[in-house]
C-alpha cells in the first residue's frame, strides 16, 4: 500500500496550520518522522527543532540516565524535556497564539545481524489550545517488516499519523485510535499499547482503548493490571512464569479463584518454575467479550474489568479463540514455564476435532503446538448429573483415546484438587440471580466482587435495595 500522498497530505496540512509548533526528536530508526514534515513543505510553520541523540552519553546529558533507552521512561523524560523547553523558550513571544508540542520516539529497528525484537516507545505531549495544560498520547509499536528500511518507513508514517490525530482528532479518542494505522497494514506494525492522559482526555478510560486496539486488529492481545492502568505485554511478561486461566468472568465467582489458586499451588511445585516470579492472568477472549454478535458492549466489559481487579488479577484481552495461538503469545514473550487453567469442560472442547479444522494437521498439530516447551493445563473437575468428573475419569471419542492417554501420561494434563460445594456453582447462574430478590448468589462470589457488583449495580443489581 503506497503510504506516499496521504502520509503528505497529513504532514502538510499539520505544517499550514499555524496552532502547532513544536519539536520532534527521535531516538534509532532515522529521523523518518521529521523527514515526512520537511518533505510536505511548510515545515518551517511547525518545526522550532528535530535531533536525534543517538549516542548514549549525549541523550543521558539531554535526557538524564536511564536503565534501557528503548522504554516508556526514556520516552517520557524526552517528552517531559522537549515540551517545557519549547514553553520556556517561547511562551513569551508566540505562547497566546501557539499551541506547543512535543514529538519523541525511541525504537530499535532491525539490526544487520537481524533476530533482534524490533520495537519501540512513541509519543506526543501537547497543547490543543495556546496556554492549555498539555495532554499526552503514548503507544508502543512492534515493527514487523523483514527489512530495517520497511521498517523505518513504517515508523514514520505512524508517527505522522499520530501527530495528525492527536491535533485534529482529540475530542474523538476512538477515532484517533482508528487513524493510526492510515496507509499501513497490521501485517507491518503492531500496537499493543496506547494511553492518553492529561486534560483533554481526563474522561476516557485507557482499558477502553486498550479493547479497542484488539477490536481493530491493532494487536491480538492487550493488558492492563488491577491499578485498571494498561501494560505493555512484553514487559509484564519477560521471564515470568505465566499461569492464566480463561473464562467470561460474568462475573467472577468463587470457583474462578479456586481454580487458580489451586492451579498455582501445583505449578510452583514445577522445578522448572522454581526461582520465577509468578504472574496469575484472567484472560477474556474477544470471541466471548462479542458473545456471538460484532458489538462488545461497553458497560459490561468495564464491569468484568472491574470485578477481576478487584480480584487482584492482571487481565488479558486477547483476540486468540484457539488455545494454541494464546499459547504462541505467551511464549514469544517469556522463556518461563506457562500453564494454562481449565475446567473439565473446556477439556472436553479442545478434543472436539471440528475446532481444529483449520490447520493443515487438525488436532494433532493443534495439540503439537500447544504443549510445545512443556505447556502444561491444570483441569479443574466438574459435576455432571451427580457425579464429580476429573481428568482422569473424562471421556473423550473413542478414537481420540489413545492420544488423550498419550497426553495424561506424559504429565501435559494435572488434575486439580477441588472444594465438593464450589462445582455446583455456575456464573451463569449467579448471573440470572443478580437482579432478583435471591441474595443466595453472595456467597457464589468472592466477597470483594459481590461488594462491588452491589455499590456499583452491575449486572441489573438494584443498588436501592
Amino acid at each position: 500500500m503506497d503510504a506516499g500522498v496521504d502520509t503528505l497530505q497529513k504532514a502538510l496540512q499539520v505544517n499550514l496550520d499555524p496552532r502547532w509548533y513544536g519539536t520532534i526528536a527521535e531516538i534509532g530508526a532515522g529521523q523518518e518522522v521529521a523527514r515526512w514534515f520537511f518533505r510536505a513543505g511548510g515545515a518551517a510553520g511547525t518545526v522550532a527543532k528535530t535531533m536525534s541523540a543517538y549516542d548514549m552519553s549525549v541523550s543521558d546529558a539531554v535526557y538524564g540516565k536511564s536503565d534501557r533507552y528503548v522504554s516508556k521512561g526514556r520516552l517520557q523524560a524526552m517528552l517531559d524535556h522537549e515540551f517545557q523547553l519549547n514553553v520556556d523558550r517561547l511562551a513569551d513571544q508566540r505562547g497566546d497564539d501557539t499551541s506547543f508540542f512535543a514529538f519523541a520516539d525511541t525504537v530499535v529497528a532491525r539490526s544487520y545481524r537481524g533476530g533482534n525484537e524490533c520495537h519501540g516507545w512513541m509519543g506526543v505531549k501537547f497543547q490543543s489550545h495556546p496556554r492549555d495544560e498539555p495532554s499526552q498520547v503514548v503507544l508502543h509499536v512492534r515493527m514487523l517488516d523483514d527489512e530495517a528500511a520497511l521498517q523505518q518507513e513504517a515508523l514514520g508514517v505512524v508517527g505522522v499519523n499520530l501527530l495528525h490525530a492527536a491535533f485534529f482528532q482529540h475530542h474523538q479518542p476512538e477515532t484517533l485510535v482508528e487513524s493510526l494505522l492510515d496507509r499501513l497494514t497490521t501485517g507491518r506494525i503492531e500496537v499493543d499499547l496506547i494511553e492518553l492522559s492529561g486534560i483533554e482526555f481526563r474522561a476516557v478510560d485507557n482499558r477502553v482503548m486498550a479493547l479497542k486496539l484488539v477490536q481493530l486488529g491493532l494487536s491480538g492481545a492487550a493488558m492492563f493490571g488491577p491499578d485498571r492502568h494498561v501494560l505493555q505485554p512484553s514487559e509484564v511478561l519477560r521471564k515470568k512464569a505465566i499461569l492464566v486461566e480463561r473464562g467470561s468472568f460474568r462475573p467472577p465467582t468463587v470457583v474462578n479463584i479456586a481454580m487458580l489458586e489451586a492451579a498455582r499451588a501445583q505449578f510452583e511445585a514445577d522445578p522448572a518454575v522454581a526461582g520465577r516470579e509468578i504472574l496469575l492472568l484472567g484472560e477474556l477472549t474477544m470471541a466471548n467479550l462479542r458473545a456471538g454478535g460484532d458489538v462488545v458492549d461497553r458497560r459490561d466489559f468495564l464491569a468484568r474489568a472491574d470485578l477481576l481487579a478487584a480480584c487482584g488479577l492482571t487481565v488479558l484481552i486477547s483476540d486468540y479463540v484457539a488455545y494454541h495461538r494464546l499459547a504462541a503469545y505467551l511464549a514469544w514473550r517469556t522463556d518461563g514455564r506457562i500453564g494454562m487453567v481449565m475446567g473439565v469442560p473446556s477439556l472436553i472442547d479442545l478434543f472436539d476435532e471440528e475446532s481444529h479444522a483449520a490447520l493443515p494437521g487438525g488436532i494433532l498439530e493443534s495439540f503439537g503446538r500447544l504443549l510445545k516447551n512443556d505447556l502444561r493445563l491444570y483441569v479443574y473437575p466438574m459435576l455432571q448429573e451427580g457425579r464429580v468428573v476429573t481428568v482422569d475419569t473424562v471421556e473423550v471419542a473413542p478414537q481420540l483415546r489413545p492420544l488423550f492417554d498419550y497426553l495424561n501420561q506424559r504429565g501435559s494434563f494435572v488434575g486439580l484438587d477441588h472444594e465438593p460445594d464450589h462445582l455446583p456453582i455456575l456464573s451463569r447462574d449467579v448471573l440470572r440471580q443478580i437482579p432478583t430478590e435471591d441474595t443466595s448468589w453472595e456467597a457464589m462470589v468472592p466477597a470483594e466482587v459481590a461488594a462491588l457488583i452491589k455499590k456499583r449495580g452491575f449486572f441489573g443489581h438494584d443498588r436501592s435495595r
